[in-house]
């Protein structure tokens, strides 16, 4: 975790710094794209770096039976640094450039290795303590298929067809979660006639009710539905196409716009929880517990990687210019991100259902 954050910090720190000192002409600003567009993947690529250790920490540290309400805990990460960065950076930004932006990334990225190495251990053993199952009493518990080998247990993993569907469920609610923190601010400038600063306020309310989502998701289903996941994530996933539509087909009303913002990112907080991760856990025993998450991760932002093209092309194709003046119709792309949430909660209702029909039912 601490070498993913560091290469991240290192990369925001040089895109600031050459945006600083950069100089002019055509060749230094294609030089500059070039560095950019390469700094950005470096970027991206270690920031994966973060949540599949996470998680492996999570099932070394914490039992079985309270694992949902931890989960979510650190699930609330994503929306937690997405909220700062909507206030921290904007700020930053709008007081000394884009540049200081990365720069101040950079800083916060410094401070989270520092964290890491000072707080984060690898295991219970490694502080003198027994086993996680030993302190909870899973012991003896613990069935044959959770006693095999790491390498075992992963290739068992990568076979497992709810594994793969959870995935591409987890893919197509990234894009539409990456559909409203990447186009949001735009749509609602472009559509609806809201200034800079205020779209940015609508749209950063996601992430802060996200948070809340994320947190007691776990909780809730530890506390009151006995570990299941499935049946709350349709229900929030159909609360998050509902919402989705509500912000892209609504007026522009503040107040409609906040509650399709609200509802979104609680519902987003929950499906970044569950269908992001916990669910695919779940699935498979402690010492598969990183190849699971990975197999989601990557799904994950694959499918935020293809929205962001698949955005960018059907906006691009329904623009007009007039006056030098650029605007986009958003109906296309719209019914697009519809789709994706509309097909992640589908996705999971099959899992659901395979599960049951088989009496194998996850929790």
């Amino acid at each position: 975790m601490a070498t993913g954050l560091t290469v991240s910090f290192i990369a925001n720190l040089c895109v600031g710094l050459l945006g600083l000192f950069s100089g002019g002409g055509t060749l230094a600003t294609t030089t500059l794209f070039v560095v950019f567009a390469v700094l950005w993947g470096i970027n991206g690529w270690s920031q994966s770096m973060g949540a599949a250790p996470a998680i492996i920490a999570l099932s070394r540290w914490y039992p079985l039976k309270k694992r949902g309400t931890y989960y979510g805990f650190f699930s609330a990460s994503h929306n937690l640094g997405e909220a700062i960065s909507f206030v921290f950076v904007g700020l930053v930004v709008g007081l000394a450039g884009w540049k200081w932006g990365f720069v101040g990334s950079a800083i916060a990225g410094a401070m989270g290795v520092a964290v890491i190495l000072l707080f984060l251990h690898d295991t219970p053993e490694s502080k003198g303590l027994p086993p996680v199952e030993v302190l909870s009493g899973e012991a003896g518990d613990e069935t044959e298929v959770e006693r095999e080998s790491v390498g075992t247990a992963q290739k068992a993993a990568f076979r497992n067809p709810y594994i793969w569907i959870l995935a591409l469920a987890s893919a197509c609610m990234y894009v539409s979660r990456y559909a409203i923190n990447g186009w949001g601010v735009i749509f609602l400038q472009e559509v609806k006639g809201f200034p800079l600063a205020t779209a940015t306020q609508v749209i950063s309310v996601n992430a802060f009710l996200g948070i809340a989502g994320t947190v007691f998701s776990g909780w809730m289903s530890d506390k009151w539905f006995n570990g299941s996941r499935y049946s709350i994530a349709v229900t929030f996933g159909v609360l998050c196409s509902v919402s989705l539509g509500l912000f892209l087909y609504s007026g522009s009303g503040m107040f409609v716009n906040i509650l399709a913002m609200v509802l979104f990112g609680i519902a987003i907080g929950v499906l970044i929880c569950f269908v992001g991760g916990l669910m695919a856990v779940d699935l498979v025993p402690r010492r598969a517990s990183g190849a699971a998450l990975g197999i989601i991760g990557i799904a994950s932002y694959v499918g935020a990687g293809i929205q962001d093209i698949i955005s960018g092309a059907l906006l691009d194709k329904h623009k007009t210019v007039v006056d030098g003046i650029t605007t986009h119709d958003y109906s296309v792309a719209s019914v697009f991100w519809i789709a994706a949430s509309v097909l992640s909660f589908l996705l999971v209702g099959v899992v659901w259902r395979k599960a049951a029909k088989n009496n194998r039912q996850p929790n």
